[in-house]
This record gives C-alpha cells, structure tokens and sequence, in this order.
C-alpha cells in the first residue's frame, strides 16, 4: 500500500492509504527507533495531559504530539493524552533523528 500523501510528514496516518478513495485504511505505525542520543525526560506538571505543548516547545510543531507515543509504547500505549502525566519518565528523541525517520 502506497502512502496517501494527503497527510503531511507531520502526521502519524502519513503512512496509512485510503480505501475506496473517501475512508482511512487500517492504521500503518510509524515507528520512532531508540537513538543512543535519546533524552530520558519526566514529565513536568506544566505538561501533564499536554503532549501537543510538549512538542511544540522541543520541536516547535504540536503536531508532532504523537512521536512521545510511538517512542514509549510501553508508557503511553493506551492513552497518549491521559497517560502524559506528571513525575512519568519518557524518552524523547532529538528533532534531527525525526527529520531522518519521519521525512520532515
């Protein structure tokens, strides 16, 4: 399945065609691969709930709300919102390793 190009780098359904040319096929992960120089972060009160916040002050896109998930399945599984807590140690992965990974 070709890549749907109507989502941008940005998003995590980039990968993910379109079926019948109107409806999102089944979710394609996009993986985010552990990096030696990933930073091992506890997340702040100021944060808590707030991924989008999160990105848009490492990254300077809130869209990129959803790389915290896929680098921390085992954390954020459930719930990337809702598990985003205070004192919840995660780890974040440097803007150059998502340029390379994500294509943006």
């Amino acid at each position: 399945m070709a890549t749907n190009n109507i989502y941008p780098a940005t998003s995590p359904y980039y990968d993910t065609g379109i079926f019948n040319a109107k409806f999102l096929d089944f979710m394609v992960d996009r993986p985010i691969p552990m990096q030696p120089s990933d930073v091992l972060y506890v997340i702040p009160e100021v944060y808590q709930y707030r991924p989008d916040m999160l990105a848009y002050h490492l990254y300077n896109d809130s869209r990129l709300w959803w790389v915290f998930a896929a680098r921390n399945p085992n954390r954020l599984s459930k719930d990337p919102y809702f598990d985003f807590k205070t004192g919840l140690e995660i780890y974040i992965p440097k803007l150059d390793t998502l340029k390379q990974v994500l294509g943006i």
